[in-house]
Parts: C-alpha cells; structure tokens; sequence
C-alpha cells in the first residue's frame, strides 16, 4: 500500500546529505578564476573542467538499474566523504591532467548520490512529494550558498594549495549519515514490482515527456551554466574581487534556496505547469535587468526564480508514476547533466570569441524556449 505519511526524519537525513555532497561540489566555479590563472587556460579549456565533473551522468539509467536492485543508503552515506576528498585536492594540483582526474571523480560520486535519493525521498514524503523534493533540493541549493564562502575562506586563511584542510568536514558528515542511516531498510519497496522487458516498455510510453522535458532543460541550461559556473569569472574580468564574485555567486544561490524551499509546495498547490511558467518569465525578467544594469539585488530575484525549478521537475519526473521511479530519475539526471555539458562547450566558446556580457544575452533569449515547453510538459506526463 502507498505510503501517504510524510516522515520528516528520513527526508530531513537525506536533505542533510544531499547539503554535505553538493557543498564540495560546489567548490569549481569560485576557484575557476584561480585554476585559470594557475594552468594558462581559456574559457573554453575551462568547459571541459566541468564536463568531466558531468560526463558520469551519461551512466546514470546505469547507476540507476544497479540502485534498483540493490541497497541504496550505502550510495548516500559515502559519497559526501569521496566528493570532499577529491575537490579538496585541487589546490594541491599542479596539472590540467590532475584537476580533470579529481572533477571525474568527483562526478562519479555525484551520480552515485543524486541516482537514488530522490526515489528515498519520495518514498518518505508520502503524499506530499513536491514539499519533499523542495526539503532536498534546498539541502541542494543551501550548499551551493555555503559551498563558495567555506571554499574562500579556506583560500584566504590558507592559500589555495590549502583548501586541502576543508576536507575533514565531508568525512564527519558520511560518519553522521552512516549513524542516522545504517538501519534505513533497504529491503522495503521503493518501487512497484518490475516485469521483464519493463525498461525498454518505460522508455518508449515516456519518450515524449523526456523529449519536452529535455527542451526545458536545454533552454534554461544556457543561462543557468551562464551564471553559476561563470558568474565569478565574469566579475573578477571586470575588476572585482574573488570575495566579492563569491559573494555574488553566494547571493545567486542563497535566494535559490528560497525559491526551491516554496516552489515544490507551492507546485502541489497550483500545479507543475503554472510553477514552471511563473519561474521560467521571471528568470528571464530579472536576467534582462541584471545584463543592463549590473545590479546584485537582482541577482537575488534571478536566483529566486532560476533555480527554482529543479524540485519542479523532479516532482513532475514522479508524477510518471512508473514502476521503475529510480531508473525514471536516473533518465532524468542523465539528460539534466547531458543537456548541461553540451550547453556548457557553447557559452564557454562565446565567453572566448564574444565575451561573457554578449553570452549572457544571447543565454538570456535562449531561455525564453522555456515558455513553450512548460505549458507542453504536463500534457506528456498523462
């Protein structure tokens, strides 16, 4: 029988582990001006940097079918340590080589993590699934707030060879998880029972809600990649500080958390359509504004509406309601990191030819293919 109760402790452990992973794997864009420097490379060499952080996720239907069939909360406990170990390395890399190695790594670890837990999550929110992926996805968001000021300090206090110290955190936080975690039974139903042939049977009947979904993806990534791996080379070129990039990127990522703690709830109440649309016309609103006048205040409203949507979309992955909900959110992360790698070679090519002020307008009409797609999303989940 479904599960209808919403279990706090369960959704609120997982929404821990999901701020402890992504807080280390937030660390590449505030220290991307300083990589740049340290290696002598372009804005297109720094693509590859974070498409080898992304490149696991083209495995992830892979991670997924594994999680599926066998115990996931072993997924969730480790990763946090493995991502701290292999981003707090970088300052101690002396070569392109050796960073791409350790973001690779890093991405292995972020597929492990972000495959099964969203199905953990749903399982333990009951009837209330959009609220849940809103407590997740702020666990999310909240680290890529903390994850570039605990990254600066650690540069400022310590060199940035010595970020190698922020390690420990990661650690503690996979012990306090292996404590809360080591009795979640794994054995209990995540999913409906499957049937032979049941994945290719999956993909065909959702083929067009992953294609519409795909195109949302597609054209809100540009603008997305844009500002949250970008931002910081952006305003230091301008003459600004690494602080004050970082704290600009913090302020971007901080009202997300907003975004993403209401917009789940507020998607159950009126509907994943209506939710996408608000948040796809104000992103590209608040885009405009902060191109032509360089405002932080509406870095805020940007990131209030921009990263809003990603419980959203997670919630609508789930309301497929297929008998493979893990393998159906691994598709979903696939084509969520596919989509962005391929879109990240683009800005980064522009940043280099064009500069990052006439990428971001081009980024900023690109999102507006979000409208369309939002409004056909829902039609495709029936």
């Amino acid at each position: 029988m479904h599960n209808k109760q919403f279990k706090k402790g369960e959704v609120f452990t997982i929404s821990f582990a999901h701020l402890a992973h992504d807080t280390y794997s937030s660390f590449l864009a505030p220290i991307l001006p300083l990589l740049i420097e340290k290696l002598g490379i372009s804005l297109f060499m720094s693509a590859f940097l974070d498409i080898a952080r992304s490149v696991p996720a083209l495995l992830n239907p892979f991670f997924g079918l594994i999680a599926e069939k066998t115990g996931v909360k072993y997924f969730v406990i480790l990763t946090p340590a493995i991502t701290a170990i292999s981003m707090s390395l970088i300052g101690l890399a002396t070569s392109y080589t050796m960073v791409f190695i350790l973001l690779f790594v890093a991405g292995i670890s972020a597929a492990l993590f972000h495959v099964p837990s969203p199905t953990m999550i749903k399982e333990a929110s009951g009837d209330k699934v959009g609220t849940g992926m809103s407590f997740f996805m702020v666990g999310g968001e909240s680290a890529r707030t903390l994850g570039p000021l605990l990254v600066t300090a650690g540069i400022s206090w310590w060199g940035f060879e010595g970020i190698y110290k922020l390690m420990p955190l990661g650690i503690i936080a996979s012990l306090i998880l292996y404590v809360k975690l080591k009795d979640f039974d794994t054995n209990r139903p995540l999913q409906k029972p499957k049937e032979k042939g049941d994945t290719k049977r999956l993909l065909k009947k959702y083929m067009p809600f992953l294609g519409v979904l795909g195109g949302f993806i597609l054209f809100q990534s540009a603008m997305k990649r844009a500002l949250t791996l970008y931002l910081p080379v952006y305003l230091v070129s301008q003459g600004q500080s690494l602080w004050y990039a970082g704290i600009s990127l913090s302020i971007l990522q901080g009202f997300g958390v907003l975004g993403t703690m209401f917009s789940g709830n507020i998607s159950d109440r009126i509907g994943r359509t209506s939710t996408l649309l608000i948040s796809s016309v104000g992103s590209v609103i608040a885009m405009a504004f902060f191109i032509y006048t360089g405002n932080m205040i509406l870095l805020a409203l940007l990131g209030l509406f921009l990263l809003s949507t990603g419980p959203v979309l997670m919630a609508a992955v789930q309301d497929t309601n297929s008998n493979m909900p893990t393998f159906m959110n691994s598709m979903y992360m696939s084509i969520n990191f596919g989509v962005s790698s391929f879109i990240v070679f683009g800005v980064g090519i522009l940043g280099d030819i064009w500069g990052l002020h006439v990428t971001y307008i081009i980024c900023n009409i690109l999102a507006l293919g979000c409208i369309p797609m939002a409004l056909i999303l829902a039609k495709t989940i029936r």
